[in-house]
């Protein structure tokens, strides 16, 4: 274990604060986080939770010296007894020995030409300096410990996004840095899965790594134990240690926070209608190999017209398989997939799970929706109405997507998706990364428009409370075959 100073800290934030620098589009500048302050000792654990767009992930990206060119980093930020200040020349060297950061996409953060094991290796070999079968033997040993033991010679493009995210857990894991940077490290993972990837992080824990936690699922803070801090609007409005505060939340955000949790939604969905609709998608029989793997088989379903369906499942189970065959990312090797004559194929619309892969990095928002709109000569118009009803701000459309977060960049995937006026939308876990507040007011917002238009929904969620609040039916997946659920 790499040594931490003789007081313990293992990190300390003293009034951080973030400020967005004067831009042509904003002269004027902002402050975007405040007087952020916490100590973090060897073995200690603090979560932080709290509204999407807080600064959860801008107040990691600085104590890294990550923040983007844009921003300003202000206050006290020492690292293992070394002042840092969030300025990269200063950070990077501790980058894997010191500290080290479990980002929140997974896709951007893992080699696509490199196969899964020795990724986890390599990260074990460089930065704990171990020699390479020690470093083979421990990726092993975290690989299986996440369900992972068949995936290690896969390539990132065979596995899930949950299978990702739990092959960046592992990499991260191999560090023995003295301080763990995990952003939303369960985003989209079934419990099963959120249950092994808690454990692998508390047992660092017990080894004397420091962890700081970014999540919007507070059965995870509990999970995890030892602190919790909640952020809103860019400042901690309340801290303690985490089983009182999400027992007896004082501050009225914490107390709704909990109270939002999917459990306890409403139906979001209107009523199924027997009306005859015409049916939109039909398969027969329909089946998908992979790598000489099946990931699919004899999956028969119909979705009609304004029809809202879920299907649910452990993580690598097929549900995202489905949905790509459903609008024709990937082609069946078995059976058929039927799509309503008339219907323009672009108007089948997904939600990727990991909404920066479909963004282009170089673009903002607004340019990138402009070009869309003007390839298929559709009005600007509903831009506003769209950014009113998903509680987004219009500034956030000139940031390239890396300088928004990821809460913030899956409800503009929203916003993009609906302004094309789709006729079905496959929403792959489309609010993973949003905190329960506003990922109730997101899927009642996507929920009343599919009522509003007519378009039909297949979601894909790992929660079941989300799933049977948000759609007329339910699926599940199980060996590789489709089942329905009773009908809500």
């Amino acid at each position: 274990m790499s040594a931490t100073p003789s007081n313990d800290v293992a990190l300390r934030v003293q009034e951080l604060g973030i400020t967005l620098l004067p831009t042509r589009a904003h002269p004027e500048g902002r402050p975007l986080l405040q007087g952020c302050s916490f100590d973090l000792r060897a073995g200690e654990r603090l979560t932080l939770v709290g509204e999407s767009g807080a600064g959860k992930s801008l107040l990691a990206q600085a104590i890294m010296g990550t923040l983007p060119a844009v921003m300003l980093a202000s206050g006290r930020v020492q690292i293992a007894g070394r002042d840092t200040d969030g300025r990269r020349a200063l950070t990077q060297p501790l980058w894997g020995r010191q500290i080290v950061m479990l980002p929140q996409e997974p896709w951007t953060a893992l080699n696509p030409v490199m196969r899964l094991r020795t990724q986890v290796a390599e990260a074990g070999h460089f930065a704990a300096g171990r020699p390479w079968p020690a470093a083979f033997e421990r990726a092993d040993l975290h690989l299986a410990a996440l369900g992972l033991s068949q995936a290690g010679r896969q390539w990132l493009h065979q596995v899930s996004g949950g299978m990702a995210q739990r092959v960046g857990v592992a990499c991260a894991s191999q560090s023995d840095a003295s301080v763990l940077i995990a952003d939303e490290p369960t985003k989209g993972l079934d419990a099963g899965a959120c249950e092994q990837v808690a454990q692998l992080l508390a047992n660092a824990q017990r080894q004397g790594q420091a962890l700081l936690t970014i999540t919007h699922d507070l059965d995870l803070a509990l999970r995890l134990g030892g602190r919790v801090a909640v952020m809103r609007q860019g400042r901690i409005v309340e801290q303690g240690e985490v089983q009182t505060v999400l027992a007896a939340p004082q501050h009225p955000y914490t107390q709704e926070l909990i109270a939002a949790q999917p459990r306890h939604w409403p139906g979001l969905a209107p009523a199924r209608q027997q009306d005859g609709s015409e049916a939109l998608i039909t398969t027969e029989a329909l089946g998908v190999t992979l790598g000489g793997r099946t990931i699919l088989r004899d999956a028969t379903l119909c979705i009609a017209a304004g029809e809202s369906v879920a299907v649910v499942g452990p993580s690598g189970c097929g549900k995202t398989t489905l949905g790509n065959a459903l609008v024709g990312v990937q082609p069946p090797t078995q059976g058929r997939v039927r799509r309503r004559d008339g219907v323009e194929r672009w108007r089948f619309q997904k939600l990727y799970q990991d909404p920066v892969a479909s963004f282009a990095p170089q673009q903002t928002v607004r340019q990138g929706i402009s070009d869309l709109l003007r390839l298929h000569r559709l009005a600007p118009a509903p831009i506003a109405h769209w950014l009113q009803r998903l509680r987004l701000a219009d500034e956030l459309l000139d940031r390239k997507p890396h300088e928004v977060s990821g809460g913030e960049l899956q409800r503009l995937a929203i916003l993009r998706a609906m302004l094309l006026q789709p006729a079905f939308v496959f929403a792959d876990e489309p609010t993973s990364r949003l905190d329960a507040l506003t990922q109730r007011d997101t899927m009642r917002a996507l929920c009343g428009a599919m009522a509003e238009s007519g378009c039909a929904l297949l979601l894909v969620s790992h929660d079941p409370h989300l799933a049977q609040s948000s759609t007329q039916r339910q699926w599940q997946i199980h060996g590789r075959q489709l089942m329905a659920n009773a009908v809500s």
